[in-house]
C-alpha cells in the first residue's frame, strides 16, 4: 500500500471513530509500526490529526468542508475490483438511455466504459463530466452548485435546481458502505445530494466492490429495499448477498480477474 493510500485510510478511520490505534492500523494496512508512526507524524505536522499515546485522534479543521474521501485517493484503492464492477454495470446501459451517475471512483471507472454510447447522463461528479465530455458523444447534464475540489463533487445548497427537471431510467450509485441499515455515506452533504439524485429515478443500481460491505459511515442515503440491482465482485460476504436477495434485490456478481458476470440472481 502506498503512502498516500495509508494516509487516506488513517484519516477515513479517524473521521468514523475519532481515534485510531497504531496496532489496529498495522493489521489494516500491513505496514510496520515504525512506518505508521512516521505517517502519523507527517499527518500531525500538516494539521490533519493529533498524536496520542499508541495512536492518534481527530482534530477540528475548517480546511475541508467534506468528510468524503478525496477522489484521487479513492481511485487508487481496490482499483482492479472497481474496474471489474464498473464494466459489469456499463453492460446494463443502452444507447438512448437517460441515466444518473453519482460522484465516486467506481462510477468514474464506469464512465470510461461508456465512451461508445450515446446517452443522456446526469452527474454531480466533475471528473465524470470531464471524462464523458472529452471521450464520448454522450450528452452531459450537471447540477448547479459549488465544486468541492478534493472530492470532485458538485453540491447545491438549494432544493430547486437543474436535476428537478431530469427523469432517468436508472441511477448508478457508488457508496461509502453497505450495511443492513442501507446504503451509507460518510458526509451529510453528500448523503443529501445522493437522495436528491435518487428522487429522479425509480431504478437504483448500486455499484460497489466487496470492501464496501463494512460497517462504517453514519449517514443512511436509502434503505436496502430501495435498491433494484447490486453489481459487486465475488468477494462480497454471502450473508449480505442472501439478505439482499431476500429483499428482492437483483445481485450481479463479477469475477474481478476476468471482469465477467458469474451469477445474476
Amino acid at each position: 500500500m502506498h503512502e498516500r493510500e495509508r494516509w487516506q485510510l488513517i484519516l477515513t478511520r479517524l473521521r468514523d471513530r475519532g481515534i485510531v490505534r497504531v496496532a489496529d492500523l498495522v493489521g489494516v494496512t500491513g505496514a510496520s509500526v515504525a512506518t505508521l508512526r512516521r505517517d502519523l507524524a507527517k499527518l500531525e505536522d500538516s494539521g490533519q490529526l493529533r498524536r496520542v499515546h499508541g495512536g492518534a485522534e481527530s482534530v477540528a479543521s475548517g480546511q475541508t468542508p467534506l468528510t468524503a474521501p478525496s477522489f484521487d485517493a479513492s481511485q487508487t484503492l481496490n482499483a482492479e475490483m472497481k474496474r471489474a464492477v464498473a464494466q459489469g454495470a456499463a453492460n446494463l446501459c443502452q444507447d438512448g438511455d437517460s441515466i444518473i451517475l453519482n460522484a465516486g471512483s467506481t462510477t468514474w471507472f464506469m464512465a470510461q466504459r461508456l465512451r461508445q454510447h450515446r446517452m443522456q447522463v446526469l452527474t454531480n461528479s466533475f471528473p465524470i463530466a470531464q471524462e464523458l465530455i472529452a471521450h464520448s458523444a454522450n450528452r452531459v447534464v450537471l447540477p448547479g452548485g459549488e465544486l468541492y475540489r478534493e472530492a470532485g463533487i458538485i453540491l447545491s445548497p438549494f432544493d430547486e435546481d437543474a436535476i428537478q427537471h431530469f427523469a432517468a431510467s436508472k441511477m448508478f450509485m457508488s457508496c461509502y458502505s453497505i450495511t443492513p441499515l442501507g446504503i451509507i455515506e460518510s458526509d451529510p452533504l453528500v448523503a443529501r445530494a445522493e437522495a436528491k439524485l435518487l428522487s429522479r429515478t425509480e431504478r437504483l443500481i448500486v455499484v460497489a466492490d466487496s470492501t464496501k460491505f463494512e460497517a462504517r459511515g453514519n449517514m443512511v442515503v436509502c434503505p436496502l429495499t430501495r435498491v433494484s440491482t447490486l453489481v459487486t465482485d465475488t468477494g462480497a460476504p454471502p450473508h449480505m448477498l442472501d439478505h439482499l436477495r431476500q429483499l428482492g434485490v437483483e445481485v450481479i456478481l463479477i469475477d474481478p480477474k476476468e471482469a465477467k458476470v458469474l451469477t445474476a440472481a
